[in-house]
């Protein structure tokens, strides 16, 4: 039974009475023990299996568990717990009741968001404040979905003063948007969580406990869906001092006020931490101490190897800095695996990445660009996309805006057009086109809402004879659109062959095969080849324009490999859509932002760039985040250290000219003595 094997303090929490159990577990007390043995207990008191359901912060740390339990009771009964991230749980079940689910990622909807937003202009709306920028309304747009239950017209002008004048036009934006998507059926995942929430008030959802992890993450949205469910009983794990995702809309108020929710909460403290040494848990505990204490605790320190101080590193500047811990990482006896050097913001991953390959250090990078992320891949995955699914236009937009002088705004109408030449199939409407004068929506125009497009008018396809493509290719009436040029024709026409290559293909691995040997794909890796070697000057770098094409030749190869695990497209995309981000590619020292260090744990770890305004980052804090998150941020990233731990910070940056100052935790953490420059520090934080 996994009840054997937990302390006290586990036990107790684990064996709670059913009901609302809050169970406050700090980094490293062995909070995925307490749940499994939570698990363990309900099936051994008669509770179903598929009355069990445990929500995680992860896919991986589900599978985790339910390996675990797999390994007390069985694989059958375990395999029949549901258990999952929000998103993935929502997924399968929406799936099962048959709702149909075009997936996409936030950076695919945001390009349809801006062929909307494109269309619109605000300039005569007499405003002293620039209206927002179409990505920013976008991510705007998502952060008020997962962090308030107020209409967004309340919602946007509390956050936002000085928008006003631009709030019809915004709303008339986010209308046809989500109209859009309906027409076509994308869901993103909020969206999931939203239809999941109605699946369960229309009943068939039911559950006699929830399992939270990670509880203290928990956002708006989350939250609702785990009211809606009304379970007998929730356990829910998480630690206050690790609430560290405000930015994406969770709000720390859930968990801080779980007592006064629940007229019958307990509250259960696991204190023993079984992961850091005294002098990392001690100076992790002098920081975090600094906040705000909702809910006391006390840890213990278990480990009883011998203890390595802590250890302030200073350098004159940033290259110095990352020159001389990649240096003290290659003298390290620790195994690269168990080493992570961690970092508050992306921009440091570079600098201490080439200082470590220039020692011939192999080391991997998590947490900032996704491999799913890439370009490459995306573009590969969307032509995929579209085989399975010829009615996804994001997927259509995207490939298109690789076609020289085609933006969203006209690739969204060839799109519609081929649609309505297809009646209602794109593919149907690229080979066997109905006949038709004018394929084209009409436009109108609305001068409050900022709509300022015209009718579109048809163009003449003979400005295109010269170019000598296919006979029938050339009375393809999408031609006709005012705004192609030669060069998008051009890539019209690859695509064209490209689609009509793949058409009898079935299998995902000769489908991905096809299209990274096709023009379109090589015009695409040519593209951004030349684009990510070319200098300030405008001079292309030969040698950086070669390395990039490897680089997206090697991304290729992942593709394939990814691809051979899988029977069916459809099957295949939706695996790399819903859980690609948990995939990761090399080996070596580990390159981590804080967030994506959460719940991970390594023998060395050395935290750096520990500068005023980038750690805490006070650009950040300011735009809805806090000095409080950030000290959470330093709490979870030192607390991922198991023996060693070193802390690091740079007086200047001589590429941009800027000098710095200590990061206030340093003092706070004992390691730099109090002075004027820390009471400035304070100061400011308290702005």
């Amino acid at each position: 039974m996994p009840l054997s094997n937990l302390n006290k303090e586990q036990l107790e929490a684990a064996k709670a009475p059913f009901g609302h159990n809050l169970v406050i577990a700090s980094a490293g007390t062995g909070k995925t023990s307490t749940i499994v043995g939570r698990i363990g207990y309900l099936l051994s008191n008669g509770i179903e299996p598929e009355d069990i359901l445990l929500l995680t912060f992860t896919n991986k740390a589900a599978a985790e568990m339910i390996e675990r339990l797999g390994g007390f009771f069985s694989k059958e009964v375990a395999g029949r717990i549901e258990a999952g991230t929000f998103h993935a749980v929502s997924y399968r079940h929406l799936k099962r009741v048959k709702r149909d689910l075009n997936l996409k990622q936030p950076t695919e909807l945001k390009r349809l968001f801006r062929s909307i937003y494109e269309k619109r202009q605000f300039h005569h709306i007499g405003a002293d404040t620039q209206p927002f920028a179409a990505n920013y309304l976008y991510d705007i747009y998502s952060l008020f979905q997962n962090a308030t239950k107020e209409p967004f017209e309340v919602w946007l002008p509390k956050r936002h003063e000085g928008h006003e004048p631009f709030l019809d036009i915004y709303l008339d934006i986010v209308k046809e948007f989500e109209e859009t998507k309906r027409e076509f059926g994308f869901v993103d995942f909020n969206d999931l969580l939203i239809m999941m929430r109605e699946e369960v008030k229309r009943g068939g959802v039911n559950f006699k406990e929830i399992l939270v992890d990670e509880y203290q993450d928990t956002n708006e949205l989350q939250g609702s869906l785990i009211d809606a469910m009304d379970a007998d009983s929730l356990f829910c794990v998480g630690d206050y001092d690790q609430s560290i995702y405000a930015f994406n809309g969770a709000n720390i108020k859930i968990i801080g006020s779980f007592t006064q929710k629940y007229d019958d909460a307990r509250i259960y403290t696991l204190k023993k931490n079984y992961r850091s040494t005294a002098a990392i848990l001690e100076l992790a505990n002098r920081v975090i101490e600094h906040n705000e204490r909702i809910y006391l605790k006390q840890l213990e320190v278990v480990r009883e190897s011998r203890a390595v101080m802590p250890k302030l590193l200073i350098f004159e500047n940033l290259l110095q800095q990352y020159e001389s811990i990649a240096k003290t990482i290659r003298r390290s006896m620790t195994p690269h695996n168990e080493i992570a050097v961690i970092f508050r913001n992306n921009a440091s991953a570079d600098g201490i990445e080439a200082m470590l390959r220039d020692e011939g250090i192999a080391c991997r990078r998590k947490g900032g660009r996704s491999f799913f992320d890439a370009k490459e891949v995306k573009a590969a995955l969307d032509i995929a996309t579209l085989l399975a699914n010829p009615k996804d236009m994001m997927a259509f937009i995207h490939i298109f805006e690789y076609a020289k002088g085609v933006g969203s705004a006209t690739a969204k109408e060839l799109f519609e057009g081929l649609v309505t030449l297809g009646e209602g199939d794109m593919l149907k409407g690229l080979f066997a086109p109905k006949e038709m004068t004018n394929p084209f929506k009409a436009r109108g125009i609305n001068y409050q809402l900022g709509l300022f497009d015209h009718p579109t008018q048809i163009g003449s396809v003979s400005r295109f004879s010269n170019l000598g493509l296919d006979e029938k290719f050339m009375a393809h009436p999408l031609l006709k659109h005012p705004s192609l040029n030669s060069d998008g024709v051009k890539f019209l026409y690859s695509f064209y062959n490209l689609m009509s290559g793949l058409k009898n293909k079935k299998q995902p691995l000769s489908i991905m095969r096809y299209i990274l040997a096709s023009d379109i794909y090589s015009y695409i890796s040519e593209y951004l080849s030349t684009q990510r070697a070319t200098l300030k000057n405008g001079e292309i770098d030969a040698a950086k324009k070669d390395e990039a094409k490897e680089r997206i030749k090697r991304k290729g190869v992942l593709l394939l490999q990814l691809a051979q695990s899988y029977g069916s497209l459809e099957k295949f995309i939706n695996a790399m859509v819903l859980g690609g981000r948990e995939l990761s590619e090399g080996e070596g020292v580990n390159l981590l932002t804080v967030h994506a260090s959460k719940g991970l744990e390594f023998e060395e770890v050395y935290v750096i760039d520990l500068m005023d305004g980038r750690f805490p980052n006070r650009k950040l804090a300011a735009q809805g985040g806090s000095v409080e998150e950030e000290r959470r941020l330093f709490y979870v990233a030192v607390t991922r250290a198991k023996s060693i731990l070193f802390l690091s910070y740079a007086k200047y940056d001589s590429f941009k000219d800027i000098s710095f100052f200590p990061s206030q935790f340093l003092y706070e953490a004992g390691l730099l003595k109090k002075d004027s420059t820390y009471e400035k520090l304070k100061a400011l934080s308290a702005l």
